[in-house]
């Protein structure tokens, strides 16, 4: 199965925190995240494991108690339940993949 990003419609998640749904399985699901300098993904936690990189840019990630500044290819991985934060330091895009897939960022 392929998919195609121009016929992906990004959804605004939060001000300045845009996510573009890339490809979906059964078992995982692939996020492209564009993030403007200054925004900031507050603390939450979802059971689904998360895994990702920083495909550009750099930001003040945090994991559980783990704080660090992450740069372009840099990559991070956190285990479900686990409460998270990002804060951009430049424009920022990061690629994530989820699993399971989350429900609420399927489009049709």
């Amino acid at each position: 199965m392929f998919t195609s990003f121009k016929d992906r419609q990004p959804v605004e998640m939060l001000p300045g925190i845009t996510r573009q749904m890339l490809s979906e399985g059964k078992g995982a699901m692939t996020i492209y995240l564009t993030v403007k300098k200054g925004a900031v993904m507050p603390v939450h936690d979802h059971p689904h494991e998360q895994i990702g990189y920083l495909q550009s840019g750099r930001a003040k990630f945090t994991i559980g108690d783990e704080e660090r500044t992450i740069e372009a290819l840099d990559g991070y991985s956190i285990p479900g339940g686990v409460p998270h934060t990002v804060t951009a330091l430049e424009d920022c895009v990061f690629v994530d993949v989820f699993s399971p897939p989350r429900d609420e960022y399927r489009q049709d």
